[in-house]
């Protein structure tokens, strides 16, 4: 259960962190406002908040492996939100990320 609700914040978090990340790009690069800018900092704040409720404790564990979530949902948003098409190096970077998520995070560790 743990595992599937890690699952599910690291989900939340990268939602939230590349939208906000995605909202302020398009207020400042696609000049579409401060309401953009704005709503992106409220985003990434909220991202702050999701890290905190992993069950596990460590800040540097979740982190790390959040970064491997982070590559592979930036992968994933920009090819819905802007037509992006990864290469094969993207995919196979995302992947090889993704895996060091699971040792992180999930490899069986002694109590």
């Amino acid at each position: 259960m743990d595992t599937l609700r890690s699952i599910a914040l690291f989900i939340v978090a990268a939602i939230a962190e590349i939208g906000g990340a995605w909202l302020v790009w398009q207020g400042v690069r696609e000049h579409r406002g401060w309401i953009w800018i704005g709503a992106g900092v409220i985003a990434l704040g909220i991202y702050g908040f999701v890290a905190t409720l992993q069950p596990d404790a460590n800040f540097g564990r979740i982190l790390a492996a959040y970064g491997g979530i982070f590559v592979a949902g930036s992968l994933a948003w920009g090819m819905v939100m802007d037509g992006f098409k990864p290469d094969r190096y993207d995919v196979i970077g995302a992947l090889l990320c993704l895996v060091g998520v699971a040792v992180i995070m999930y490899a069986p560790r002694p109590s």
